[in-house]
């Protein structure tokens, strides 16, 4: 009996989790501009105005994410994932060669449009992520989803910290890093990710949960690893080395699952070789997996799912995108999303120009908290979400709902620009966001189904480009210029609390908006959420009948 390490083998699925988790921790590489903003502002001239429209564009490159999400029905996610690499490196390769000096400033225009790739790049490589995993391990899609946008929102930091900790935190190292790292994380993604058959009994699915608890443990001394380097202060370069070594080390750890089984299958085989009866009756034990009185639990689901094909879908049920457009949940589900990532992106995007009108010279610190409490944010509310549906079926949507009015308190304390403010502020808006983020996607797929996901998620973050030329090309940006001074090389700067004051104020209120709408969605949606934890409660009840 031959060992089986294929891509759709256990050991093989949990490896293309572990390199989608890769993927997701250098994706978030569209989020780091503010980390060389100040250097293509100063190179360029531009003013406050020309510098967010800059940012807006690399978001605006999210709005052509709907292609991803066509193809993502269409193509493997391998083909997506290259599409996606190849696509950053041309961008943040353009971008190091400007602010390297290797070649001259281009064309503002034409800089839109490397910055525009730049955000689109990240659009395959998250559709191709996290569609395959939403759907590979779909009884668990909070804790899926809150892991691999967890990493996200990590990746910012880890690039911060790995430039800092390397190369003195030079901007043009930085974009190089950019450029280079995610194309060879992604070639070896493409060598495991496959989208597989899902769990199909209790067991499996119980293990799932113990596995992703492992991810989750990782993932939380990443963060808690990353937090104690950047709050701890200026360090050495031997130090600041070996923290790299860690931190790549504590990246691969996850690597110790699919270890894990790999060593398990290698054991059992030598076992079962010794005891030729075992192998006769173990291919009738893996035919039927399945306890009787669950296959019946789901056939009648899924009859009851399907028993008018020509009928209307309901919520809950799998939507074609124009069936998701028609109806009202979903439009609450993307203005309410408009509100916390559109502003959340405004104070990414602004962070370097906010804290230097607030008199910080050094703004990697108040990035790298965003990021790194976005990802405690994003991690926690994936799997207390799920825990809270299958304990009372309570609807997702009320965590966004909580996550909106806190994040509406965070924009009214950096509104007040007190001694120590822009710390709580990095750090709440961070969390909110993160929420924000994680509870959406698999929200999305418990409203309108798994089957076209790909392209209804891509709808939904077209929120990311629109939230961002509002809030931060237009409102940040407007107001910003209304305060600042102009500049000998015709750009302008503004310091002191009232260069964002009036932005914060008027998020601060977009936020309590978004909660409203929140709070209604939880309403329409509490039938759905009341099915699906009758349905998990049901099947636990005929596992532990049967066993």
């Amino acid at each position: 009996m031959g060992l089986d390490y294929s891509p759709t083998s256990p050991a093989g699925k949990w490896l293309g989790f572990v390199t989608a988790v890769w993927v997701q921790a250098i994706s978030g590489n569209n989020y780091t501009f503010s980390n060389y903003s100040d250097a293509l502002k100063s190179l360029m001239s531009l003013t406050q105005l020309q510098l967010n429209n800059l940012s807006v564009a690399k978001d605006v490159g999210k709005a052509f994410g709907i292609l991803s999400g066509l193809c993502s029905d269409r193509w493997s996610p391998q083909v997506l994932l290259f599409i996606g690499s190849v696509e950053g490196f041309v961008s943040y390769g353009v971008q190091w060669l400007v602010v390297s000096h290797r070649i001259k400033p281009l064309p503002y225009w034409v800089m839109c449009i490397f910055l525009c790739m730049g955000g689109n790049s990240t659009t395959w490589m998250n559709t191709a992520v996290l569609v395959t995993c939403i759907r590979n391990f779909r009884k668990n899609r909070g804790p899926v989803s809150g892991i691999l946008k967890g990493y996200v929102g990590l990746s910012t930091a880890i690039f911060t910290a790995l430039c800092t900790a390397l190369f003195s935190d030079d901007p043009a190292t930085f974009l190089l890093m950019l450029a280079i790292v995610p194309l060879l994380v992604c070639f070896t993604a493409i060598l495991f990710l496959r989208e597989i058959p899902p769990s199909s009994n209790s067991n499996e699915e119980n293990q799932e949960v113990k596995y992703f608890r492992i991810f989750n443990v990782v993932a939380v001394l990443i963060a808690v690893y990353l937090l104690v380097y950047d709050v701890s202060g200026k360090h050495g370069r031997s130090l600041s080395q070996a923290f790299a070594v860690i931190l790549l080390l504590l990246i691969a750890s996850p690597l110790s699952v699919p270890l894990y089984l790999i060593i398990q299958k290698l054991v059992r085989t030598r076992s079962e070789s010794l005891d030729t009866e075992h192998q006769i009756v173990e291919p009738l034990l893996v035919e039927d997996r399945q306890p009787e009185a669950e296959k019946k639990l789901e056939a009648s689901f899924v009859k009851e799912l399907k028993q008018d094909v020509k009928k209307k879908p309901v919520i809950g049920e799998d939507h074609t995108i124009v069936e998701a457009l028609k109806t009202v949940d979903f439009w609450i589900l993307f203005f309410s999303f408009l509100c916390g990532v559109g502003t959340g992106l405004a104070v990414m995007n602004n962070m370097g120009q906010i804290g230097l009108a607030l008199g910080y010279g050094d703004v990697s610190m108040f990035v790298s908290l965003t990021s790194i409490w976005g990802f405690f944010g994003r991690i926690f509310s994936g799997s207390i979400s799920e825990y809270f549906i299958e304990k009372a079926g309570q609807p997702r949507p009320i965590w966004n709902a909580a996550s909106q009015i806190v994040m509406a308190v965070g924009y009214i304390i950096m509104a007040l620009a007190l001694p120590g403010s822009l710390y709580i502020g990095s750090i709440v808006v961070g969390i909110c966001y993160g929420v924000r983020v994680a509870v959406t996607v698999p929200t999305a797929s418990e409203l309108f189904g798994l089957k076209y996901y790909g392209l209804i998620y891509n709808i939904l973050i077209l929120n990311l480009p629109l939230g961002s030329f509002l809030f931060s090309g237009l409102l940040a940006g407007f107001l910003y210029d209304s305060q600042a001074t102009t500049t000998a090389g015709g750009g302008n700067t503004c310091l002191g609390a009232h260069c964002y004051r009036l932005v914060f104020i008027v998020m601060a209120i977009a936020c309590v908006v978004g909660f409203g709408l929140d709070v209604l969605l939880a309403i329409r949606t509490k039938g759905v959420y009341s099915k699906i934890y009758t349905s998990k409660k049901s099947k636990k009840q005929c596992t532990s009948s049967s066993s």
